[in-house]
């Protein structure tokens, strides 16, 4: 099928496959889980999303520039954000590991939405942890960890918004590709063990008024 090649269809593509019948699809993340692994298991993805983004136009080549941004251990690209849609797609640049700065994802963390993802190259090693989350919801009191594993390119795996993890490290040239949720909480948390400081992220743009009032 032209769509399984066609960078712009191939998204196209997978949106509608993971649309559900019954909104929200935050409910129902499993068939969004379901079927992401299905696309995202055909053989060519990497082409597939090569292809996309040798596809873009300039104007396009700039929307997708304003909307990603550079952390302190990857960089995230933002494919595809059309806001009628209760998801977007993200590619994952890992920098080299001698590159990156403590608190991003090599911190306990969860996020603000759910999200599947998959390894197109390199590897990582992901942690998985329990949270003693404060009452208000607002701080991490501990954390212990589940399970430990290296995940190998072709690995595919879910995060819900209220679980936590971190990547301690990852291989140079590390990819990842991910279709993550419209934000389900107003903030996320992180935690660091050695010193057992928590920290809440509220994201820039939904601190406007904050910023008015403060002027």
């Amino acid at each position: 099928m032209l769509t399984e090649f066609t960078g712009f269809s191939a998204l196209a593509e997978l949106a509608r496959i993971v649309t559900v019948a019954d909104p929200p699809v935050v409910d129902h993340w499993e068939h969004v889980e379901r079927r992401f692994r299905g696309w995202a298991g055909r053989p060519g993805l990497r082409e597939r999303l090569r292809g996309h983004l040798r596809a873009l136009s300039p104007q396009d080549e700039m929307r997708v520039v304003a909307r990603s941004r550079e952390t302190t251990t990857h960089f995230a690209w933002c494919l595809r954000d059309e806001p009628a849609e209760p998801f977007t797609f993200w590619l994952h640049e890992y920098k080299p590991q001698r590159d990156w700065r403590p608190g991003y994802a090599d911190s306990i963390h969860n996020h603000r939405y759910h999200f599947c993802t998959i390894i197109l190259s390199g590897s990582y090693l992901h942690e998985r942890f329990t949270a003693d989350v404060a009452d208000d919801g607002r701080e991490i009191l501990s954390t212990t960890l589940l399970r430990s594993a290296e995940a190998e390119e072709g690995a595919s795996g879910t995060m819900l918004a209220h679980e936590f993890h971190r990547i301690p490290k990852a291989a140079d040239d590390t990819i990842t590709f991910l279709v993550k949720s419209r934000a389900v909480r107003p903030w996320s948390l992180s935690y660091d063990p050695d010193t057992r400081t928590s920290h809440r992220h509220v994201p820039v743009e939904a601190r406007l008024e904050v910023l008015t009032n403060n002027l």
